[in-house]
């Protein structure tokens, strides 16, 4: 490297240290604003939150921060690996940004901020009107910023998909999803004719919140959270959150009646945290943390919970400490009956309560939905409506309220895209546990607690490089294949053939 170019890039390097300062900040009041914050507080503690936002905004969008970013991207052939990286990330966020003045960064904040408050009310009334405008301008101002951008795609959900899962597009996953839907609808249709009865009766007894706090933090301790470098809490939507180096959140939402939907939210969400605790400490000297994908994110989460916490050897592994602690709760449950409820299939109007099989069609609505939503198809008063009627179509379900239908979701009050990483996120980790169980007796070490072998082998193949490369890229190096559904249905087909004795 030219001693120029080395100077350069500890020029960058400063600001990018400021520039994590300012983050850091924001995530500790993000994760505040969606936990603790009084609901009169969060239009004020949004303010905050934007103002700061701003701040962050025009430190990364000075013309000294520009310059370097433009010269150091001509000289990216002097550059070790990790910079490079930085630098190509970097430069392509440039060309997104360096049209937007501070004052429409700060509207463009503003309007997902406030859009998230109007969620939250418009949910708890179970009303969508009171989040028809906000949504509306989370729309407007997302064709706004992409009309901004020197590197656009041609259409606008195209590039929102982009921003979600980098060069994965309508292209690529409207092919995708037709397969994974046909592949579904027959499984579902044969499951639907299966004799085999699933008890179910016990799902919705009532447990104290204490023992379901004791049983979250048993099971994230065991499959490997670090408690030194995090913490859990509740919230209305779950979600995790990456707010520095060795500080990775998680949250729930306790139910009394629905103890198995805090059980796999807190796996789910631990399996996000375990991927932010296990990102490679060369990745933050170069600051390139945080850059994996929300499907990449979405196939390790949906790994522990589903591949893993939904198995019959974790069942077998967790079911004594769950007889423990609720022993007045479920006295009269088996193992077995534990194992079979928790893989139970039944078409139902939440995603988040979704099993293994049913949730792929949620994420299909949500999909056409975004594309519609995106391309005008739908107007704003027909999106409740359209949705309704997918669910009838796809699901034989059809919601009767709002809160149950196209308001149970968040992830629209900050823009569109997310959604198709949920299936992706599938297909990608049936994919490497294909790879995983050539190397290991996987299950044999699941039954057994043997978590340090497992996520030694995550770390080694799936987390060390997530950071650095595209999702095509990743999913090739870690299996040698592209994307494809047809692991994820071959292994669905595998295990309900056994729980329908199909």
């Amino acid at each position: 490297m030219q001693p120029e170019t080395q100077k350069l890039l500890k020029s960058f390097y400063k600001i990018l240290e400021k520039e994590r300062t300012y983050s850091h900040a924001l995530g500790v009041m993000y994760f505040d604003l969606e936990t603790i914050c009084p609901d009169k507080a969060k239009e004020d503690e949004s303010d905050v939150l934007d103002y700061f936002a701003n701040r962050s905004f025009k430190l990364k969008n000075s013309d000294r921060a520009k310059s370097l970013i433009v010269e150091l991207y001509a000289r990216r052939d002097e550059l070790d690996e990790l910079d490079k990286v930085l630098i190509d990330k970097e430069y392509e966020e440039y060309l997104k940004t360096k049209n937007f003045t501070p004052q429409f960064d700060l509207q463009l904040n503003r309007v997902f901020s406030r859009a998230g408050i109007d969620w939250h009310r418009a949910k708890e009334a179970s009303d969508f009107s009171l989040f028809r405008s906000s949504l509306g301008k989370v729309i407007e101002y997302s064709a706004k910023a992409v009309d901004k951008r020197e590197n656009k795609l041609p259409s606008l959900y195209d590039n929102l998909l982009d921003d979600c899962e980098k060069d994965v597009l309508q292209a690529d996953l409207d092919g995708f999803f037709a397969e994974l839907k046909e592949g579904l609808i027959d499984l579902i249709d044969r499951i639907k004719n299966s004799k085999h009865a699933i008890r179910t009766d016990f799902l919705s007894r009532k447990a104290p919140i204490y023992k379901q706090q004791q049983f979250s933090e048993y099971l994230l301790s065991l499959n490997g959270f670090d408690f030194t470098r995090g913490c859990l809490t509740t919230t209305e939507h779950p979600f995790t959150s990456d707010v520095a180096h060795h500080d990775a959140r998680v949250t729930t939402h306790y139910y009394e009646d629905m103890v198995l939907s805090n059980i796999y939210s807190v796996i789910h969400e631990g399996g996000h945290a375990i991927f932010m605790q296990n990102e490679p400490d060369e990745d933050y000297d170069h600051y390139i943390n945080d850059s994996i994908t929300n499907g990449m994110h979405e196939s390790v989460s949906r790994f522990y919970e589903n591949v893993i916490g939904r198995s019959r050897a974790y069942v077998k592994l967790i079911f004594p400490k769950f007889r423990e602690i609720f022993a007045q709760e479920f006295p009269d449950v088996t193992e077995e009956e534990f194992y079979e409820a928790i893989n139970v299939v039944t078409p139902s109007l939440i995603r988040t309560e979704a099993d293994e099989v049913t949730y792929g069609l949620h994420i299909v609505i949500r999909y056409e939905m975004e594309k519609m939503i995106c391309s005008g198809a739908v107007s704003l008063d027909e999106i409740p409506a359209t949705w309704n009627r997918l669910y009838k179509e796809y699901l034989g379900v059809e919601p009767t309220c709002d809160r149950d239908g196209v308001l149970q979701d968040v992830h629209w009050s900050g823009g569109f895209g997310y959604f198709p990483s949920y299936a992706l996120g599938n297909a990608y980790n049936a994919m490497y546990l294909d790879e995983i169980k050539k190397d290991l007796d996987f299950y044999a070490l699941i039954e057994s607690g043997d978590f340090d072998t497992v996520n030694k082998w995550m770390r080694t193949h799936v987390f060390a490089k997530a950071n650095r490369l595209t999702p095509k890229e990743w999913i090739v190096d870690i299996t040698g294949k592209s994307l494809t559904p047809k692991p994820f249905l071959d292994y669905l087909n595998e295990k309900y053939k056994d729980i329908y004795r199909l």
